[in-house]
Formats: structure tokens, sequence, C-alpha cells
């Protein structure tokens, strides 16, 4: 919980567990009301793009995908910016909005990508072209909307600036929920591993089972999306980074997912916000810059 203010480990292990240290009123606002509740929410983001990438590439059978690079987020996004600039401040509708997009994105990303069966390469081709527009849909709202314009596209960066308890109190339960049906669906995701046809063989409904666990990631995308903005490559990096250090076994690979997204996040958060102190990076641009190179990667290796 670093920052431009500074205050030690000791003053915050005093005023989180009441402690004898004193750190004054001043840095306990900061502490209480600024620096944890930005620090939760980056972790249960951490956790919820973690895992929605997670699935996907289960479900789509493509390495490669991630809700942001296949358009997810976009449509997330698209709703839930129409929500904001048409309803203003409506933090209720925002979620819901985004699940609905986040939803109708994955449902025209599988649609496109069918034929004979999924390939990962036509995924990824599906993808950038739902998420290219998707995202003129975003740009228009913006040109409609220009006196919105720079809340928005803070927005669409990605980032946890300003967050409070109350994005807290938004994302709480929809992080709740979607991990614990995510833990559950383990034995499943390792079953579609198998093909589908082998699935099929061991009693798996796998166009059901499909459709809830892509309703599932686009749950978890959606709240993240709607609190923080266009957050990319989470889902694309922990996954595979965790799987390089845990295995294939989603019963030890979500949980490893979900711990190593909620570091990363918070991590990259605290990099984005002291590197150019007291002027304040998005995380969403580190993200990219982290991202960008190891999406090429494994493009490279895939193809």
């Amino acid at each position: 919980m670093n920052g431009s203010v500074e205050i030690s480990s000791a003053q915050i292990f005093a005023d989180l567990f009441g402690g004898e240290v004193l750190i004054g009123e001043t840095k306990r606002q900061i502490l209480e009301n600024i620096r944890l509740p930005r620090t939760i929410v980056a972790i249960l983001v951490g956790i919820n793009l973690s895992l929605s990438g997670a699935i996907l590439q289960a479900v789509m059978k493509n390495p490669l995908a991630d809700p942001h690079i296949i358009g997810i987020s976009s449509g997330a996004g698209l709703f839930g910016i129409f929500v904001m600039m048409i309803f203003g401040d409506a933090g209720v509708l925002v979620t819901p909005a985004a699940f609905v997009g986040a939803m109708l994105a994955a449902a025209l990303i599988y649609i496109l990508a069918w034929k004979d069966g999924i390939r990962p390469i036509r995924v990824i081709l599906a993808g950038v072209a739902v998420s290219a527009f998707l995202g003129a849909g975003i740009s228009a709202l913006l040109i409609f909307y220009s006196d919105k314009v720079h809340g928005a596209l803070l927005w669409m960066v990605g980032g946890l600036s300003a967050r409070s308890w109350q994005h807290v109190e938004i994302l709480l339960p929809y992080s709740i929920a979607g991990t614990i049906a995510t833990f559950l669906a383990a034995r499943h995701l390792n079953i579609l591993q198998l093909g589908d046809e082998v699935a099929t063989g061991l009693g798996l409904r796998v166009n059901l089972v499909r459709t809830i666990l892509t309703t599932i990631a686009a749950l978890l995308a959606a709240s993240a999306v709607c609190v923080v903005g266009l957050l990319g490559f989470v889902g694309l990096i922990v996954p595979h980074t965790a799987r390089l250090i845990l295995g294939s076994d989603y019963r030890i690979l979500l949980p490893g997912a979900a711990t190593l997204g909620a570091a990363v996040v918070t991590i990259s958060d605290t990099v984005a916000r002291t590197i150019f102190a007291p002027t304040e990076l998005p995380v969403g641009i580190l993200m990219a810059m982290l991202g960008a190179p190891f999406f090429l990667y494994l493009l490279r290796k895939e193809l």
C-alpha cells in the first residue's frame, strides 16, 4: 500500500490492528479510505480477470483467449459506458448491462468461430473482428456524448484511481459468486481438455457446460470491467504463468491463477502509481506494455 505519502508497515499494522503507533488523522484517512479499498478492488479484479481468462482458454480451446483480446471486455465496455452516459451515476445498472454486453459478445464470437467445431485460430480472428466492431461502437458513443469524454477515456484505459468502498461493495458479491462457481467447475474444465468426443463419452453435456462456463466467465469479466474499465491482458498472462508453475489440472490451476492474478494487479497498480509520483499512470497502460509482448510470443508459438 505504498504511495506518494509515506506510511510505514508499522503504521499500517497499528492502524488496522489497533497497535500503539499513532499515524495521525490525515494518514489514517489516506490509508482507510483511499489505499485500503483500492487494494481490495485490485485483488478482486485480479481474481476475476484471471479466472475469466482461465475459463475462456478451456472453453474456446484457445490458449490466446482473454476477455480483453477476444472482445468480451469490449462488449461489457460498450454496454457499460452506454448506461453511464445515458443514465449518469447509475452504479447499480452498470454491472448487469456490462454482463449482457459480455454475454452477447461471447455468443457472437462463438457463432462466428463455429464451423464443424471450434478451432483456436478462428476464435482469435473472430474475437479481433468483434472487438474492433464493438470498439467502433464505443468511439461513436464518445463522439455523441463528447461532454463526458474525459471520464470515459480514463475508464477505457483501465485504472484503479479513486476507487472507494462503494466499488468494493459493487464488486465483492460478483467476485464471491463467480469464484465459487469457477472452483466448483474445475472437474468439468479438466474433462473439456480431453476433447469434445471424449467428454461426451464420459457423460458430459458439452454444449450446456460450455454455455454455463462462458456465462461465469462473462460475469467475472463484466464485474471487473464495470469497476476498473477495460483492463487488458490479465486474463492472458496470469493463467499461462500459473499453468507453467502448477500444471494443467484446473483443481490446482484455478486457485493458483486467482492468487497470482490478485498479486499481479496489486503490484502493477502500486508500480503504476508510484513510478512517476505524484503523477499517476493508469495500471491499464502498464499491463498493456507487459501483455502485448507476451501475446505476440504466444501467437508465434501457437502458429
